[in-house]
């Protein structure tokens, strides 16, 4: 699906060569600094490289036109962006960004026991925590229905019960319908027991295997 070809950015990332395939969970893990937010930006043209090549679906990022690519290829960032308002319009706001229709009330509401979050539609996003947002825009992009997700440490905020009891139903929904992930964790445990491949960055060489 994505195949990185002498890839450099500024001094932050060296990859001579990578593939990350279709229909797979991709963890990417390494120290801190060394580029793995880097690279994920990369992958849905929020960055370009100073050089090399990315390709997707066999064609160059740079013929993508960046606002159909980021509807194929969502990201979730470490610390995502809340809109102003409730709940139930920040989780339909994703869809309107995908051109899809809004959902009703009984889907928003399985999305967030989806995601093991129980608050009201009507409650205001500014009341939640640090933990409750992270959740909140898992749902918000698990709504989106992507092709690809690029999650950038997605459990860091919440405890190792939660954690576990997203990623096993958000990993077993992504098999389920074929989805890739690819996916920043420094946590010990989500490469292991989920991971199909794991890619190592390291800093300052940018070393992957």
């Amino acid at each position: 699906m994505f195949h990185i070809k002498n890839l450099r950015y500024k001094d932050i990332l060296y990859i001579d060569e990578l593939k990350i395939e279709e229909k797979q969970v991709t963890c990417i893990i390494g120290q801190s600094g060394g580029g793995k937010t880097t690279l994920l930006k990369m992958l849905n043209h929020m960055l370009s490289p100073d050089q090399g090549e990315i390709v997707y679906k066999g064609r160059s990022l740079f013929e993508w036109n960046p606002i159909a690519l980021r509807r194929e290829v969502v990201m979730l960032s470490q610390q995502p962006v809340m809109f102003e308002g409730n709940i139930r319009e920040n989780l339909n706001f994703g869809r309107i960004l995908s051109e899809k229709e809004p959902l009703d009330d009984e889907k928003l509401k399985e999305a967030l026991k989806f995601v093991c979050l129980q608050k009201k539609l009507e409650d205001d996003v500014e009341q939640l925590s640090g933990g409750e947002k992270q959740r909140l825009a898992l749902a918000r992009i698990f709504l989106m229905d992507p092709e690809v997700f690029l999650l950038d440490e997605p459990t860091s905020a919440l405890d190792k019960g939660t954690e576990e009891k997203i990623m096993d139903a958000f990993i077993r929904y992504s098999k389920e319908k074929e989805k890739t992930v690819i996916m920043v964790t420094h946590s010990d445990t989500i490469p292991k027991t989920y991971a199909d491949k794991v890619i190592t960055i390291n800093k300052p060489t940018g070393d992957n295997q």
